[in-house]
């Protein structure tokens, strides 16, 4: 273990060496399963709709690697230690899970229109979190290194099992990473964003569409919505943790 650590950061580094184990798990007969199943129905769905879902995902994330919307009015946080940089995100991540989940049970008491506007505005909750975590972990999102940086957690957290450990590793080198990248205005070619809309979306389809069920929907919204975030949360969290050690 690195001397110059704390003992909290030691104690850090050894939880993050069971979350990427965990996070790394080969797929389960149950993820399996599901992932055969959404195939199918992926198959069944009309092209029309999927080319609208990619616009919706496309949209609100070209909004935030490309534009200011969701880059927080404060600076990044300075002369924290990663204890209480930890504790500011605790504090953020808990906020956005009761505001996902009071805006999920919303969505899903108004039955399937809301249930589908839900859609975007959740991935639009998420982005504004992420936003807040970079500067609580001190990286300014002014620097579009750093909003696709935020991508690239985003999709660690919502991703398949096959595709988390190539994720992992750009984000484990990222300083490498940043230096091969084009100028701001052209990273957007280098996504492929029917793949980052499907990836997302057949994630947290099961969630998602019970909370189109009549009668359950506000339950199985918030509850969809809150452990959504909680999945990006403590991703995002571990992520810039990690950074923080290898920057030490």
């Amino acid at each position: 273990m690195n001397d110059r650590y704390t003992i909290y950061e030691q104690q850090t580094a050894r939880a993050l060496i069971r979350w990427e184990k965990e996070l790394l798990k080969p797929p389960g007969m149950l993820e399996k399963t599901s992932r055969a199943v959404q195939s199918k129905v992926n198959q069944v769905i009309p092209e029309k709709v999927h080319a609208a879902i990619t616009a919706a995902v496309k949209g609100i994330v070209q909004t935030a690697l490309f534009t200011m919307d969701y880059t927080p009015k404060t600076a990044p946080l300075t002369d924290l230690s990663l204890a209480l940089r930890d504790a500011r995100a605790e504090e953020l991540l808990s906020f956005y899970k009761k505001l996902a989940a009071a805006e999920g049970a919303g969505a899903g008491a108004g039955g399937l229109l809301l249930g589908l506007a839900d859609f975007p505005i959740l991935i639009g909750i998420k982005m504004k979190f992420l936003f807040e975590l970079a500067h609580v972990y001190g990286h300014s999102t002014r620097d579009y290194r750093e909003r696709l940086y935020i991508l690239h957690i985003f999709q660690l957290a919502f991703s398949s099992q096959e595709k988390k450990p190539m994720l992992l590793k750009t984000l484990e080198e990222w300083p490498e990473y940043a230096r091969t990248l084009p100028p701001g205005e052209a990273v957007g070619e280098q996504i492929n964003w029917r793949q980052l809309q499907q990836e997302y979306r057949d994630t947290i389809d099961f969630r998602k569409l019970l909370q189109l069920v009549p009668g359950i929907g506000a339950v199985i919204g918030a509850w969809a919505n809150y452990g959504l975030l909680e999945e990006l949360g403590q991703t995002g969290m571990n992520t810039y943790r990690m950074r923080w050690l290898q920057e030490l």
